[in-house]
């Protein structure tokens, strides 16, 4: 590892969960973190609490401020920002976290100041940052031309899928202006791994944002999901994947991460229950851009029984991730 004395300024983009290995990969190394999130989650504890307080949803807020937490010293923080309630009338299923969050949300006005607040009150390393400050929906277009509103939607299990066309934030809203000004001073930026519309493209459509990447100087690094999803990604390859995330962006990515770690058959079985396949490498085996690694966590996840939202049994291993993003950021 490199002496720097400047430390790189590293964000990272999507939706909290997806994000939490790269975040605890990235902590252990000499950089600044700063991860700028979607708020548009309408499902869980998340969408609970949005419909009661009308403030944006911190759920993913606070699965990238306990990835920031120190594992060693702040061990009890980031399991209160984690705690899921078991039982309780109107608490079972919610997160203690989004609880606190919502309420520095109401003392403070703002997202952006309460997670600020939160941050100097867990002595936590490392920013978080909605990418608006408005209250914001997901509005889904299908190609068949018909339009959806809410992210949860996508959590909806169906046998055959609509297909969808793109996705937008409604109602209208503006580019939080401390997301661009960390975009705009990165070193590098790293979009991803998460569900592809509901926590990606959820952050990347923000208005403005296109502008902001097309004028960063910053490196761009795309960390390609493992799995693709039925309602999301059906048949979608790695190129599918790149080539929408890089017409939200409007500029080619600088660098790709894909795992060549092989699935269990018995994984492999689980997922294909539910129409869901490893995403297919149909990369240029020249394009330098594309870097292949093991990056694949071994322990399946263990979803709490509380917690009724869709997510992935496969994630991205922090401690594999680790040595490729210590290489890519030339530490």
């Amino acid at each position: 590892m490199k002496n720097n004395s400047h430390k790189k300024s590293v964000v990272v983009m999507g939706g909290g969960t997806g994000i939490y290995p790269v975040v605890s990969a990235l902590k252990n190394l000499p950089v600044e973190v700063t991860t700028v999130i979607a708020v548009s989650d309408s499902g869980g504890s998340t969408g609970r609490i949005r419909d009661e307080f009308g403030f944006p949803p911190v759920g993913d807020l606070r699965q990238s401020l306990a990835a920031l937490a120190d594992v060693k010293s702040q061990e009890w923080i980031q399991k209160l920002l984690l705690y899921r309630f078991e039982k309780g009338t109107g608490l079972a299923g919610h997160n203690l976290g989004n609880l606190i969050l919502t309420a520095l949300q109401d003392m403070t006005g703002s997202t952006t100041e309460a997670l600020k607040t939160a941050k100097n009150i867990f002595r936590i390393s490392g920013s978080v940052i909605p990418v608006t400050e408005s209250s914001v929906q997901l509005e889904i277009h299908y190609t068949d031309g018909s339009m959806a509103v809410g992210e949860h939607i996508l959590d909806e299990q169906t046998e055959n899928p609509k297909i969808i066309e793109s996705v937008r934030l409604t109602p209208d809203c503006v580019l939080n202006p401390v997301a661009a000004e960390a975009l705009l001073n990165a070193d590098h930026i790293i979009i991803g791994p998460g569900d592809f519309y509901a926590s990606l493209l959820a952050v990347l459509t923000a208005p403005g944002l296109k502008e902001v990447f097309q004028t960063t100087k910053a490196e761009v690094t795309y960390i390609l999901n493992l799995m693709t999803r039925h309602t999301q990604t059906k048949d979608m390859s790695a190129l599918d994947h790149i080539a929408k995330i890089e017409k939200a962006i409007g500029t080619k990515l600088s660098h790709v991460l894909q795992n060549t770690e092989p699935v269990t058959a018995s994984m492999l079985d689980q997922y294909s229950q539910q129409h869901e396949y490893v995403v297919s490498d149909d990369t240029d085996p020249d394009d330098k851009r594309i870097v292949h690694a093991s990056l694949l966590a071994t322990e399946k996840l263990d979803q709490h029984e509380a917690d009724t939202v869709h997510r992935s049994l496969l994630r991205h291993d922090g401690d594999k991730l680790l040595p490729v993003l210590e290489k890519l950021l030339d530490l």
